[in-house]
């Protein structure tokens, strides 16, 4: 008898670590620290700046091949957007929701404004070398944001898309230097 209450004593013991534990969607959201929040904050900002001058150059461009980056650019940018956004609720679907122009708008910082009207008012082959211009210097400091989360990310979610956004954001460094020559 004795010997089966001690059984059933420690067998218990070993079950109630796990009820005290969080569920894994509470302990990977608990893991969404400060660096997982200015990783989103960041990427998002930087990646608005991008998404609002696409679209412009999708009907302003006047080279082909700029109008080809920019559409590009615009899907990418929305499904990142859309993604760091599911990212925030823990609840995902398949459909992608593509951002108005009004909320892109509204992420954009001071001088994303600023560069974002500096382009509404160029054309041809002006607006072309200054949308490649604005990309390039956007594209390094997303390339930037993505590293430095890299080297102090906890989150496995945030991690994965800041390792996949690298490798296209230096796909596309290489991209806007054969536009820029």
């Amino acid at each position: 008898m004795i010997r089966r209450q001690l059984l059933a004593t420690l067998a218990a013991a070993a079950f109630v670590p796990a009820l005290l534990t969080a569920p894994p969607v509470l302990a990977a959201t608990a893991k969404r620290g400060e660096a997982e929040k200015k990783h989103a904050d960041m990427t998002k900002t930087v990646g608005s700046l991008s998404l609002a001058t696409s679209r412009l150059a999708v009907e302003m461009a006047s080279a082909d091949m700029v109008k080809m980056f920019a559409k590009f650019e615009v899907a990418e940018q929305e499904t990142i957007a859309d993604i760091l956004k599911s990212m925030e609720t823990e609840k995902a679907e398949g459909a992608l929701k593509v951002p108005t122009d009004a909320e892109v708008e509204a992420m954009l910082d001071p001088a994303g404004k600023d560069a974002l009207a500096v382009l509404k008012g160029l054309n041809g082959a002006g607006f072309d070398k200054a949308y490649v211009a604005a990309q390039s210097d956007g594209h390094k400091k997303l390339l930037v944001i993505q590293e430095d989360y890299l080297r102090v990310g906890q989150d496995r979610e945030h991690l994965s898309v800041a390792k996949l956004a690298r490798g296209m954001i230096n796909e596309h460094l290489d991209h806007l230097a054969m536009l820029e020559a």
